[in-house]
């Protein structure tokens, strides 16, 4: 009797599901990535419009006549009103009607894309048939010189987002014990969050603002996104860390509107992104990075929720105590000839 060792996992069944596997997975990412950028719009963007009722009122009309659905008007009654808002971030710019010639009223570090927008609005609410006769355009809080377009911050989602799922990734598979895995997590979002805004800040010039202040704000990302991922991982194992990974990768990333705005994305998916830690990470560091903490208060308190549910997730795994192991599955099989 001859015998020779099969590999169990050598099936032509086998390759063929991992195949069908990572075709889905592929096109799920494709999906992911570029279904929000191609479908981006300006709609529901938030606007004020500072002046007399009735002049408001007829701006309002020939907004809503011209692009409808585009943008949420607030009327204010004057031009430090309509800067304030601006200033707390809860618009994005203003039409000031207060001297009696429109003036459009912009903030390209909270997004130079919808300040591109507001400029090309500017030249429509130009009267026909007159020469020079367009609006005014002022960016009160512009971004910085050295990156006028805002390249390096958009730029610098994917690596707030890989920071965390590094960290979780490499510290599960080389640490053990959950003090010193947290303990890991936590040191190297201290680490990571000062090396990137050191390169954004200092070398790209891509921020402004107080140093310690947008490091502190990009290490709570890298640890919301790590504790969160180590808690999964704790409780469910690699499935965990994998779905923790697909939430943060495919869905926060892409939904953070870090690269244009919240309102530009699909109508209601710009704002589930900002309940996730990328989305909240890159609009809270505009604020610090550029509006003086205007408006930071409700993205801090995402991001401090989700380190708080990373740490819950991780004491839960503490109390149950070790994962039963799997017996592993037997790898060979003896043939007969």
């Amino acid at each position: 009797m001859a015998a020779k060792h099969t590999d169990a996992r050598s099936g032509w069944g086998r390759v063929g599901g991992i195949v069908l596997l990572l075709t889905a997975l592929l096109g799920l990412i494709m999906v992911a990535f570029a279904w929000p950028a191609t479908r981006s719009s300006v709609h529901d963007v938030p606007l004020a419009v500072a002046g007399p009722d009735q002049a408001a009122a007829q701006v309002v009309r020939q907004l809503d006549a011209k692009r409808p659905g585009a943008f949420d008007v607030r009327v204010v009654a004057d031009t430090a009103a309509a800067e304030r808002l601006i200033r707390d971030r809860e618009v994005y710019g203003a039409i000031d009607l207060t001297t009696g010639k429109p003036q459009v009223i912009i903030a390209s570090a909270a997004s130079p894309v919808v300040a591109q927008a507001l400029q090309q609005l500017a030249l429509g609410l130009a009267p026909s048939g007159g020469e020079g006769t367009a609006p005014a355009v002022r960016d009160l809080v512009p971004l910085p010189a050295d990156d006028p377009r805002g390249a390096g911050l958009a730029a610098g989602a994917l690596p707030l987002v890989l920071g965390g799922i590094m960290a979780a990734g490499l510290i599960t598979s080389l640490v053990a014990g959950i003090g010193r895995r947290v303990t890991g997590a936590l040191a190297f979002a201290i680490t990571g969050g000062l090396a990137l805004v050191a390169i954004l800040q200092y070398w790209l010039g891509s921020l402004e603002g107080n140093f310690w202040t947008n490091s502190g704000v990009v290490a709570l990302s890298i640890a919301a996104t790590a504790l969160t991922l180590l808690g999964l991982e704790s409780l469910l194992g690699v499935a965990g860390l994998g779905l923790g990974g697909a939430l943060m990768m495919l869905l926060g990333n892409p939904l953070s509107g870090l690269a244009s705005a919240p309102e530009m994305l699909p109508s209601g998916w710009g704002a589930i992104g900002q309940y996730l830690p990328p989305g909240a990470a890159g609009s809270l560091l505009r604020s610090t990075a550029f509006f003086d903490g205007g408006g930071a208060l409700p993205h801090l308190l995402v991001l401090i929720g989700w380190a708080v549910l990373g740490l819950l997730l991780v004491g839960a795994a503490a109390l149950r105590g070790p994962r039963p192991r799997r017996a592993p599955a037997p790898e060979t099989e003896l043939v007969a000839a």
